[in-house]
């Protein structure tokens, strides 16, 4: 008899080539796979809320994974301990049957944090995006109410999506003074939390990059819109992937904040 178990995992997404497990290279889905595999002495695999890319962070992804024995009392510790220093499982938990950590998400937060200035912290490069051009902060907060609602996020994707429709819901998306992992404080260090009921692939780091554009100017106030009737393809600007981090998954009755 199987277990069905419910993982919350934080990890640095630096030296990974993504979530998802890939052939001859290093994953986070493939470290958490071979340290339970380790632990259970047969394989077992794991199912994850969303894949992020290379380089991103997470604090609160969630998988789900069919546990093939009794359950040790001490299995979170022990993989903490296998996986560490870049990976912690921050919760691990029997739950139903029919749970799975892609399919039964309500909704997610993503944060992308930028560093305005024209040298960078080292402290805070591995976590953000150094913008080193002059950015009107108030015409990109201006524009962030043109992404709540429901849209068709298909001028935001980039190729390689495989979602059957690319319509999502977007509750809100607001802009914070201040970073999300490492230094959180700092008057350069700028977030954009995006809360939405799901994302395309890279949207947030492509919405996240076409906002800087149109706060430097290089692109004029209408092209937010204009991206978002045009059905694609995305012709903004992608930030870099060490910005962005997978704040939180949700699986309950989402309250729009």
């Amino acid at each position: 008899m199987t277990i069905t178990l419910k993982g919350t995992v934080r990890y640095l997404g630096t030296p990974f080539s993504g979530w998802q497990s890939q052939q001859d290279q290093r994953t986070v889905q493939g470290d958490i796979e071979a340290a339970m595999s380790r632990i259970a002495s047969q394989p077992v695999r794991i199912q994850g809320a969303g894949r992020t890319d290379a380089g991103v962070h997470a604090l609160g992804q969630v998988f789900s994974c069919e546990w093939p024995k009794a359950l040790p009392p001490n299995l979170r510790h022990a993989l903490c301990r296998m996986l560490e220093p870049e990976i912690q499982i921050t919760s691990l938990e029997p739950v139903p049957a029919d749970f799975n950590a892609r399919f039964s998400a309500k909704a997610k937060r993503y944060c992308y944090t930028f560093h305005f200035s024209r040298e960078m912290d080292p402290f805070s490069a591995p976590y953000s995006w150094q913008v080193p051009y002059k950015v009107d902060l108030d015409r990109m907060a201006s524009l962030l109410p043109q992404l709540e609602g429901t849209h068709d996020f298909a001028g935001f994707q980039s190729t390689g999506c495989q979602m059957k429709t690319t319509v999502r819901t977007i509750y809100s998306a607001k802009i914070h003074q201040g970073g999300v992992v490492g230094p959180r404080d700092g008057q350069h260090l700028w977030h954009i939390e995006f809360f939405g009921n799901g994302f395309l692939y890279k949207m947030v780091r492509n919405l996240s990059g076409t906002l800087v554009e149109i706060g430097r100017g290089r692109f004029g106030p209408e092209f937010l819109q204009e991206a978002l009737t045009s059905g694609g393809p995305f012709l903004g600007h992608c930030a870099p992937p060490q910005g962005l981090v997978m704040k939180e998954v949700l699986y309950d009755t989402v309250e729009p904040t």
